[in-house]
């Protein structure tokens, strides 16, 4: 289908309504078969919510639709209007403009994300909006169900479960969307209140403009000259959902370990380690060459506390190649071996890993307890120094993602004299 911007000139106003009109209800089915194959994929999608919320949330970024779970939001307010004083659009509309833009702003902030928030906004909001949409009509559907049955008393409390509900499936949201560790996602989960009480205090001048955002008048000449702006805000969750396409498709090829490897990788981003593993596992079976999987594998072990593996995978990979991944993989089993407590051993790999790449964060504080637990205190409070200068001089993108060692580093470096 022709990609229209709603503003072509050579064309009378009456045409490009009817073409912005069309585009705007169809552009999202255009992808995919949406009706009535893809709406029974995305009901069983929400329903998934239920029982499997890590996994549905992220088969949610893979396959679904903004359109449904905008229409699942305004369903479930709609069947909700006689119990709340407010218009059945209303709901949707605060996630969109308020708590969907507050939940990226307080990602941006506590993740770490390594990029202004412009840049996430764009990337994001779509991914976002829709894991939110979908997470919120699930969450408040089985009160819809049995609200006619309850009285109010025990409707408000039961209204109250809800929302504690979808902040829990709001963790799962945060943590699909942008990879968090669970910590973050947490912490973003628990901060974002913080939006909907400014709304709250600005309710009055915010429901004034919700009204005109919300009237059809407002959308059409919104759309008509901002059409390409409001379509470039899908751009990325379409892109992530082409890529896990034509992905999925290579992997058919039984001999393509590298299309299981970059899957892996999205899952693991996503924090669905199961599915991540099963990928990488792949990969390496059809090649036992690929050394980024097994890398990979290593990473994952060590973070679940299986030590015995994660050496295993991270000794196939220094076989392979020492220098793996900019000379990180003597800093991943440098880090296994401090977890073991086998400090003399973690020291070796870690003076090696610091000897080529000086400046890193991680490989300094990492180097610094290894010194510490063989009770070289003099040496370790250098390396807790030198990782606080490290952060400090590092680029400004860069900053935000490593800013955690300077503050673990700073604890330590107090830790001497307070003893």
């Amino acid at each position: 289908m022709e990609k229209f911007d709603g503003r072509t000139q050579d064309s009378d106003f009456h045409d490009q309504a009817i073409r912005i009109y069309y585009g705007a209800i169809t552009g999202d089915l255009a992808s995919r078969t949406w009706y009535p194959a893809g709406l029974i994929d995305n009901i069983k999608l929400l329903l998934r919510i239920y029982w499997q919320p890590s996994a549905a949330l992220g088969a949610i970024l893979d396959q679904g639709s903004l359109l449904f779970g905008s229409i699942a939001g305004l369903a479930v307010a709609l069947l909700f209007r006689p119990a709340l004083p407010i218009s059945f659009y209303m709901p949707l509309l605060v996630l969109a403009v308020v708590y969907v833009p507050g939940v990226l702003l307080l990602a941006t902030l506590l993740g770490g994300l390594g990029s202004g928030f412009g840049s996430v906004f764009r990337r994001d909001y779509t991914a976002l909006l829709t894991s939110t949409a979908m997470a919120w009509a699930a969450a408040n559907l089985p009160v819809v169900l049995v609200r006619w049955m309850l009285p109010q008393a025990v409707l408000v409390i039961v209204m109250g479960a809800a929302q504690l509900y979808f902040l829990i499936l709001m963790f799962f949201v945060v943590r699909t969307v942008f990879g968090t560790e669970n910590r973050i996602a947490a912490a973003v989960v628990c901060l974002s209140w913080i939006p909907l009480v400014a709304a709250v205090f600005l309710w009055g001048p915010l429901h004034f403009l919700l009204g005109w955002v919300a009237s059809p008048f407002f959308l059409f000449y919104a759309y008509y000259y901002l059409g390409r702006e409001i379509g470039d805000l899908g751009a990325g969750l379409r892109s992530r959902q082409n890529f896990r396409r034509m992905l999925a498709a290579a992997a058919v090829n039984p001999h393509d370990g590298e299309a299981q490897y970059q899957l892996g990788l999205i899952y693991q981003q996503r924090r669905q380690l199961t599915e991540a593993m099963q990928r990488f596992k792949n990969a390496v079976a059809i090649d036992p060459g690929e050394t980024d999987a097994h890398f990979q594998l290593g990473r994952i072990a060590r973070e679940q506390g299986r030590l015995k593996d994660a050496l295993a995978h991270f000794q196939t990979v220094i076989d392979q190649n020492d220098k793996h991944s900019q000379n990180e993989i003597m800093r991943e089993l440098g880090a296994v071996y401090l977890t073991a407590r086998q400090f003399e051993h973690a020291r070796g790999f870690l003076a090696e890993y610091i000897e080529r790449r000086p400046y890193d964060p991680e490989g300094l504080y990492y180097l610094g307890q290894a010194l510490e637990g063989l009770n070289r205190a003099p040496e370790a409070r250098e390396m807790y120094q030198r990782v606080v200068e490290a952060v400090n001089t590092a680029p400004r993108y860069r900053r935000r993602m490593v800013a955690r060692w300077s503050r673990l580093a700073q604890k330590r470096i107090t830790k001497p004299a307070s003893a």
